[in-house]
């Protein structure tokens, strides 16, 4: 039988193996989401854009069809 340490040895490099790519994935993933993000509140809003405005309802939208 191995000795406890080894066992536990094994288990943290598997662990790493297992998650480190998918926190690298999700690293990535996000980086790109706030860059889309900045690209977004960077954009100007066009004059006619009513999706904007106020309105005195206490900032609540309604969508009428």
């Amino acid at each position: 039988m191995k000795p406890p340490h080894v066992a536990n040895d094994n288990l943290i490099d598997r662990t790493r193996e297992v998650w480190e790519p998918r926190q690298i994935a999700e690293d990535v993933t996000g980086f790109f989401a706030i860059l889309a993000e900045w690209s977004r509140a960077q954009l100007p809003i066009p004059v006619n854009d009513d999706s904007k405005s106020s309105n005195s309802d206490g900032g609540e939208m309604r969508h009428e069809s």
